[in-house]
């Protein structure tokens, strides 16, 4: 008999950052996964673009071994670019390969190894949202930085 408490854990999330040398993002973005896990009942993973590991088809593949059917994945940007409407949708296997933005090339002095995108084994539902955005959270979290600043 399936149940619905049961039935949340059919749902895994994937946390997406970009990728970066230095350790911050990594910690900041695995720091929020953690935090996201003590508040659901779904498994939380992280996927970096690049740089970081684990790869973001990575991260898919832990939560389709988990047995989830469906795949909430969510750009943790601000705002939608690049990366968040073309590389990441093709990493997700959303974009086709061939598509003319494939094209386009990055001006921001740093390479995302397009050619080596790993494959991913899931055949269940992928969910890809939108970047954070102009969200009044976000608002909320910026006055109480310069509120403390002050």
């Amino acid at each position: 008999m399936v149940t619905n408490s049961n039935s949340n854990s059919k749902v895994g999330i994937v946390l997406v950052g970009h990728g970066s040398r230095l350790p911050y993002g990594k910690d900041v973005l695995s720091q929020l996964a953690e935090i996201y896990r003590q508040e659901s009942d779904h498994p939380v993973e992280i996927g970096f673009m690049n740089m970081n590991k684990p790869s973001i088809p990575a991260s898919i593949n832990k939560l389709s071994q988990m047995g989830v059917e469906k795949i909430v994945v969510t750009p943790v940007f601000l705002a939608p670019g690049v990366h968040t409407t073309e590389d990441i949708p093709r990493i997700l296997g959303l974009k086709n390969n061939g598509d003319e933005s494939h094209d386009h090339k990055h001006e921001h002095g740093h390479s995302h190894d397009h050619g080596e995108i790993e494959e991913i084994h899931f055949h269940g539902e992928i969910i890809y949202t939108d970047p954070l955005g102009p969200d009044p959270k976000i608002v909320s979290i910026i006055k109480d930085r310069v509120n403390n600043a002050i």
